[in-house]
């Protein structure tokens, strides 16, 4: 079960009965330089440029081949940063985008259409191909739409290849077709009826647009896509060849020559990059320096360290990419324990298992992938034989439980809820907005590592398990309510930080059912403090789909940090509620109402959080309190301490 089906199953369970900064500066920012032709190359480009296939006609200045005025000042390229507020939402909440009219009067286009005919229709707007509403009416909105989710109907490779698809020649009766010609040299392919025949400059400003916010969009994951790198490589050689000739463009190309540098393209058959640190997960290890830096975000490719443990609680530790399957890590367990080639003939294979602190037990299929970030919170991976599995046990310390003063008891509140908001959005920060559209649809087009998603999804469970755990560890009744108030003091804190993550994590912290009973505790806390919970429990109540919840969060202005599963769950409706082809036709209006969600998403990333930490000895243990929680994930082991602190309630 993934994290977001455990997590929500256990928001109905809680409170179903209360219901009775943009990618960088543009080229504009860039100092000139005398020539672009003079740029060196990204280092997978540094390479003598080839020669133009035979029959195949090279570029010109002039006539159909020139590379004119691409971005004119009526049409300027619009990167994924550059929607204003008004535009990507009303009011900063989830209600529907409501984008500048003159951008969107042609949105959505009509029926379901082909994949290519879709792109086709975005190459003829962005093109400035006239429409009823007028010439290249509702290209932004189009072009972000196809770009968030073509993945859904038509692979990044395809997508890449139909730029630069090549189209034929002319026919003359009874001779074979010339040789075809990329779309980047004559970009006369399939014009538009609104285009003269031989005006190729619209389709060439409308591939360089797609391919410019492409790259601003795809940023860093491009490094995981080698097919792609291929084809990118190929684009950016055709219009690197002719830079000398076009000076007019210098500006695109310099932005072009940006991007490309900065994705770090892989390209299959070339020498591989030199090994990347490792990096270890933060629930996995707990190393002080680690955890008081700086979150980063994790890609398929790097390489961590984690533990596997044996059936006697032995272990060993394995370096492995993020992504690595099921049969990569027993590969490197085996070597790990040095079984020579005729020990495992003779012996039975090896099988993973995911072991929870409960003593759960879930045996990993050898094709699985990406099994570290969907583990839980206090589960471990074990090996070992099929017959050994039913023997596996949780870990000893996961079951030990050792009642003490913890630092929630030492530092304020506001501290606590500070951290934890720095913290949260830096995870927040990290998930690149494609992962949410790949998390929910991953079944139907394929999986991407949606690592950093899912460490914020565990992060999250782990919040409400750490707000228990602290309570029920308390044993003193007058210490115990005053935690109780304190939890609720970080609740509003982060609620005023617009940190709904952490608020929500929290309250449903205090609804565990372990914690709720404790009747006598919660007697002892001041009205003042109990009439704010209820506000709380009534803004996190499930009833009318979230509904106060929502208003609150629409009068927010970013930055803010919202309620991810919620986010997960909306696009779970929209993915559910109807069928992305048709017989084999694009379904453009589901494919709108899931952008206009990562929009969203991108609009409460839009301004960078400030938040005034101190770098004292205190504020740093604090800090690594904060992002490195002890918990107790075991329910049943919760409601036995709940039961030994007050039996009667």
């Amino acid at each position: 079960m993934k994290p977001l089906e455990k997590f929500l199953k256990k928001q109905g369970s809680h409170l179903a009965g209360r219901a009775g900064a943009g990618p960088g500066a543009g080229p504009g920012g860039l100092q000139r330089r005398p020539s672009v032709s003079r740029l060196l190359l990204p280092g997978f480009l540094r390479e003598p440029a080839e020669e133009p296939e035979r029959g195949m006609e090279p570029a010109r200045p002039g006539g159909d081949g020139r590379w004119l005025e691409l971005r004119p000042p009526d049409a300027a390229l619009r990167s994924p940063s550059s929607f204003s507020s008004e535009e990507l939402s009303p009011g900063g909440g989830e209600p529907p985008l409501s984008p500048d009219p003159a951008a969107t009067c042609c949105w959505p286009p009509g029926p379901p259409d082909s994949p290519e005919r879709l792109l086709g229709a975005l190459l003829d707007r962005l093109g400035g191909a006239p429409t009823s509403h007028g010439q290249g009416c509702g290209a932004d909105v189009l072009l972000d739409d196809v770009i968030l989710t073509h993945s859904l109907f038509l692979p990044t490779e395809h997508l890449l290849q139909e730029l630069h698809r090549p189209f034929p020649l002319p026919q003359l009766p009874g001779l074979f077709s010339l040789n075809p010609v990329p779309t980047f040299l004559l970009a006369s392919g399939g014009p538009s009826p609104g285009w003269a025949a031989s005006d190729a400059r619209p389709r060439k400003r409308a591939v360089l647009t797609v391919l410019l916010h492409f790259l601003e969009t795809y940023k860093g994951i491009l490094q995981e896509e080698e097919s792609a790198g291929k084809v990118i490589k190929d684009l950016y050689l055709l219009i690197m060849k002719d830079v000398s000739l076009y000076p007019e463009l210098e500006d695109e190309i310099l932005r072009l020559h940006q991007l490309v540098e900065r994705a770090e393209l892989k390209v299959p058959e070339e020498i591989p990059p030199p090994s990347k640190q490792v990096k270890p997960l933060f629930r996995h290890f707990r190393r002080i320096d680690s955890c008081l830096q700086t979150r980063v975000a994790f890609r398929g490719s790097d390489e961590i360290f984690c533990r596997v443990y044996m059936p006697d609680h032995s272990y060993v530790t394995i370096r492995s990419r993020l992504s690595a399957s099921v049969q990569d890590i027993l590969a490197a367990v085996t070597e790990k324990l040095q079984y020579s080639q005729e020990q495992g003939a003779r012996e039975e294979a090896l099988a993973l298992v995911a072991v929870a602190s409960s003593g759960e037990k879930a045996v990993l299929q050898p094709s699985e992938e990406c099994v570290f970030t969907t583990l839980g919170i206090n589960s471990h991976l074990f090996a070992c034989t099929k017959d050994a599995i039913e023997s596996l046990v949780p870990l000893p310390e996961e079951i030990q439980v050792s009642p003490g003063d913890t630092e929630i008891h030492r530092a304020e509140a506001e501290e606590i809820a500070n951290h934890l908001t720095a913290f949260h959005w830096e995870l927040f920060r990290c998930i690149h907005e494609l992962e949410f559209v790949d998390y929910v649809f991953h079944g139907e087009r394929g999986r991407r590592e949606t690592a950093n998603l899912e460490l914020l999804l565990q992060r999250c469970s782990e919040v409400q398990h750490w707000v228990a755990t602290e309570i029920l560890l308390c044993e003193a009744l007058g210490k115990r309510a005053h935690l109780l108030k304190k939890f609720i003091k970080i609740a509003a804190i982060c609620k005023q930080n617009q940190d709904m993550l952490s608020f929500y994590a929290v309250v449903m912290g205090l609804d565990n059912a372990a914690v709720s009973r404790l009747r006598l505790t919660w007697e002892k806390l001041p009205g003042k403090f109990k009439n704010l919970f209820r506000k709380f429990e009534t803004l996190t109540d499930p009833c009318r789909n979230h509904k106060t919840y929502r208003e609150v969060l629409s009068k927010m202005n970013p930055p803010l940090i919202p309620f991810v599963p919620l986010i997960l769950k909306d696009l779970t409706f929209v993915h559910e509620g109807s069928k992305t082809l048709l017989d084999g036709l694009v379904n453009v209006e589901k494919l709108h109402s899931i952008a206009e969600k990562v929009r969203t998403i991108r609009k409460y990333r839009s301004r960078p959080l400030c938040l005034d930490l101190e770098a004292s000895p205190s504020q740093l243990q604090t800090k690594a309190y904060v992002r490195q929680f002890q918990v107790i994930d075991n329910q049943n082991l919760l409601f036995e301490l709940s039961y030994k602190l007050e039996a009667s309630s």
